[in-house]
């Protein structure tokens, strides 16, 4: 096939090839425009379909203003796609590959924007993604936003993965996020794809580095699992050694004591789901504060027979108290995590859910 004939069917399909301009470096988008525009419409369509909407719209706004390009250009694109290709004998996609080869034609920025939505929840567009996210995730997240926003993402994404995400939220915002949506109407375009904006800088874009534990709230969850003399050694000798990762450890960490901080409805959970000779060991060695706080959230008869069991246990070894304290910690991070409790780790700061 001559030159003169390629050229003139690359045109129909769109593409403008001209020797009569200078030559010029592609970028990752127009290199996409490129090949997508010599498919054509016929062969192209499958890639489109593939193709998230921010794709579409990088890829749509560099064809809009990509111009000519000359024929060594356009031989030099295909001419690398097809070394990318038999240099390996056949397209084996994951994502340490997708990586680099983003990397080779995109920005390190926008390659990292790229890679962390693919590593995030799945889904073809921003409400599918979201419905993908852990509720206690989404609800951490929502809860500092606008109700009006809170209220336009509940209205987009699954419903019954709304309703766990509202349940999360503090009775006063969940009911005006409600309200709003009772009298919500149309939704305009320009504001929903500002939501969308919004969402996918500042929340989607960061999720998988935030899901990503950090190392110190890993080793918390290790020192709580500890006995209290194991955890005293670990943390006084870590102090010697970088007393800023032991403080940081220490700020991480669910205590016994933390669970002083429950409100009266997520202290009867717990109660309702450990065992009684558990509490009346767990408060044995635990201070008065502690005992008084409890039985207040008992009944007369229940408070008393707890006082009963803990006078009838007489000594008891510290390790068992320990223990049961622990048990106690870790059934209440057990009801955080499933929803059925929030857990206020320090007074005055705002409500989290392990």
């Amino acid at each position: 096939m001559s030159e003169e004939i390629a050229k003139q069917e690359v045109k129909e399909k769109g593409l403008s090839v001209t020797s009569d301009v200078a030559e010029r470096e592609l970028g990752g988008a127009e290199r996409a425009a490129v090949l997508l525009l010599a498919l054509g419409q016929e062969y192209g369509k499958a890639i489109w379909d593939g193709l998230d909407e921010i794709e579409v719209r990088q890829v749509s706004s560099a064809m809009a203003n990509l111009g000519p390009v000359t024929p060594s250009m356009l031989e030099e694109l295909f001419v690398d796609f097809l070394k990318r290709l038999s240099t390996r004998g056949a397209l084996n996609g994951n994502v340490d590959v997708t990586e680099r080869l983003l990397s080779s034609f995109l920005p390190s920025d926008r390659v990292s924007i790229i890679m962390e939505e693919i590593r995030g929840p799945a889904g073809r567009n921003m409400w599918e993604k979201l419905s993908n996210v852990p509720e206690n995730v989404l609800a951490n997240y929502l809860k500092n936003e606008y109700p009006q926003t809170i209220a336009v993402v509940l209205s987009k994404i699954q419903s019954d993965h709304a309703a766990r995400v509202l349940a999360l939220l503090n009775e006063e915002l969940a009911l005006d996020v409600v309200n709003r949506m009772l009298r919500m109407e149309s939704i305009q375009k320009d504001i929903l794809e500002k939501v969308e904006h919004t969402l996918r800088i500042e929340f989607m874009s960061n999720l998988s580095q935030t899901s990503r534990r950090d190392s110190h709230e890993m080793m918390a969850d290790i020192f709580n699992n500890f006995d209290r003399q194991t955890e005293v050694r670990f943390l006084a000798a870590l102090e010697e050694d970088s007393r800023e990762s032991a403080e940081r450890i220490r700020n991480l960490m669910f205590t016994f004591e933390d669970l002083l901080k429950l409100d009266a409805g997520a202290c009867q959970t717990l109660l309702r789901n450990i065992e009684k000779d558990q509490l009346a060991m767990a408060l044995k060695g635990a201070s008065e504060t502690a005992v008084a706080f409890f039985k207040a959230n008992m009944s007369v008869r229940a408070a008393k027979m707890l006082q009963d069991d803990m006078d009838s246990m007489g000594p008891v070894r510290l390790r068992e108290v320990d223990d049961a304290q622990t048990a106690l910690v870790l059934k209440a991070k057990d009801l955080a995590t499933s929803g059925e409790i929030t857990i206020n780790k320090k007074k005055g700061e705002e409500e989290f859910v392990y």
